[in-house]
């Protein structure tokens, strides 16, 4: 559990030159201080993944100013105006409410335990769920937090509290801390920020719709160890109709590619039905052809639930449980592409 440090630990060791508290320091030059640590900071990640003994090769001591510290600037920054998501709604958080409906920096919980009912090979996961999401899918099945009227004003924690909730779950027995929701993106100013205090070896989990902007992708995917992508559609128009979202393809599957690369990944796709040639097939097709190390999860618990129930009339083609011959018809396609399984729910492309 603990052979390899987590990345975030390793940022947090890799040193900074520049003085992370000169006022004149703009968000250009925070980007390159960022560029230029990024490489140091890949070198290290490679040295102690391929080290015998891994702890050895962490620097020494605790640095005046960290690679983890000028992501928690950058990340920051990036919520004023805010950039975190490819909305890019521009709003200044920390006085307005965005399109996710998340107002401020502190990252607001709902609720979190150890999960068992998470993919095999993560659980017990120490899953913390956030309030707010920056999609409106009509079919929400976490509605109450994701699109909630207002976001309890209680439930917005300090990073350091957020850092004990982390450190709690892990001594607890999580193998992971799982980041979800809602959606974790609004938060990531205060996740970020929370790993500063975060003592113990806690790899860290990102359970995402994954339309994280370009930017936001930059900051957190140095400190991310497995990457659990929801990847809901295969085209812009079922994702414009079902949750109000533009450029869903290309978003998502670019920032999906770019995870793969920087970490274990399982990828989600919940079948709707009537949606699989449309959805399912596109979605595995791009898998197979861009991400095969990625495993995934083929899910068939789609029920018609939030405004589905309300107004069946206006999204009647999943008002309704996929039918046995529609998921069939989806592993069907799975293995056409390559993949082999399912072992434990998961399938992946045999090598």
């Amino acid at each position: 559990m603990n052979e390899l440090p987590a990345k975030f630990i390793l940022a947090k060791k890799l040193e900074i030159n520049d003085d992370l508290s000169n006022p004149e320091l703009t968000f250009n030059d925070l980007w390159r201080i960022h560029r230029k640590a990024k490489g140091e900071f890949l070198n290290l990640v490679k040295e102690v993944q391929e080290s015998s003994n891994p702890w050895k090769e962490l620097p020494r001591g605790s640095p005046k100013y960290s690679f983890l510290d000028i992501k928690v600037l950058l990340a920051r920054k990036l919520a004023n105006p805010c950039y975190l998501c490819e909305r890019r709604c521009g709003v200044d958080r920390e006085a307005e409410v965005g399109v996710c409906r998340v107002k401020g920096l502190k990252p607001c919980v709902d609720s979190y335990f150890l999960h068992l009912g998470e993919e095999a090979p993560l659980v017990p996961s120490g899953t913390i769920f956030y309030y707010g999401c920056n999609f409106r899918c009509v079919y929400c099945q976490n509605w109450s937090i994701s699109q909630p009227m207002r976001v309890p004003e209680a439930s917005c924690i300090a990073p350091k509290e957020l850092a004990g909730i982390q450190e709690g779950l892990r001594n607890n027995g999580a193998r992971n801390i799982n980041h979800v929701g809602g959606e974790p993106t609004p938060h990531i100013p205060g996740i970020v920020e929370s790993l500063r205090y975060v003592r113990t070896n806690a790899p860290q989990l990102w359970n995402s719709n994954m339309y994280l902007s370009k930017e936001a992708m930059k900051i957190i995917e140095d400190l991310i160890d497995i990457w659990l992508p929801d990847v809901k559609y295969g085209n812009n128009l079922c994702a414009k109709k079902f949750s109000a979202v533009p450029k869903y393809v290309e978003v998502v599957f670019r920032n999906v590619k770019r995870a793969s690369i920087t970490g274990d990944i399982i990828v989600r796709h919940l079948v709707l039905p009537g949606h699989i040639e449309c959805c399912t097939k596109r979605v595995i097709e791009f898998l197979s052809r861009k991400v095969p190390k990625a495993l995934l999860n083929l899910m068939d618990q789609y029920y018609p639930d939030f405004l589905v129930v309300k107004y069946p009339k206006w999204w009647s083609e999943i008002s309704r449980r996929i039918r046995d011959d529609e998921f069939v018809r989806a592993k069907s396609i799975a293995k056409e592409a390559g993949y082999s399984g399912p072992i434990e729910d998961l399938w992946f492309i045999q090598s």
